[in-house]
């Protein structure tokens, strides 16, 4: 494992660059949601693990919120990077910036922030380095995150209060 001295957010910042073809659209001819939501999990583990240089795994998607449609031909460029840290988790953020590519005019899309942790070879939680913030963007992100890491806890609590009460009986056994 490497060492858990602190690390910016630039050493962890990862870009992937796609083109919209039709083969990503939905019924309404703009980017189907899943597959940038794919496109988002996959950047943002990167980005963890370059952070922290062990293993990790998503431990949610604290939320992916799309500002505007995706349309075909156009560009989606997704950055993403560590912006906080707790012990052995990490906070990722995403960005995605589209472009028309006849006209150059670009605009946010879409930002989601996530949650890792780093794991060691035995599958159990390990510390992670502390980030630090450079730019004012990172700055804003990291100086929030500890409000979100507030919400993420109440929230985790909540859903295993919901899923005490949820069934696991197979749905033909179920009764009305």
């Amino acid at each position: 494992m490497e060492s858990t001295e602190a690390k910016y957010c630039k050493d962890s910042r990862c870009v992937k660059i796609s083109r919209v073809f039709p083969t990503d659209l939905n019924d309404h001819n703009t980017m189907f949601g899943g597959k940038l939501m794919a496109y988002i999990d996959d950047i943002a583990s990167i980005s963890a693990a370059r952070h922290c240089r062990t293993e990790t795994v998503t431990a949610s998607t604290d939320s992916v919120d799309f500002l505007c449609p995706i349309p075909q031909s156009f560009s989606v460029c997704l950055t993403s990077y560590v912006t906080w840290t707790g012990h052995s988790s990490m906070e990722v953020f995403v960005k995605v910036i589209i472009e028309d590519l006849k006209s150059g005019d670009r605009k946010i899309a879409a930002t989601a922030f996530l949650t890792f942790v780093a794991l060691d070879d035995d599958g159990k939680p390990v510390p992670v380095p502390k980030v630090i913030p450079e730019t004012d963007e990172e700055k804003k992100l990291y100086d929030t995150a500890p409000a979100r890491a507030e919400r993420r806890k109440r929230h985790r609590l909540e859903s295993k209060d919901l899923a005490a009460h949820l069934t696991i009986e197979k749905f033909w056994n179920m009764q009305a």
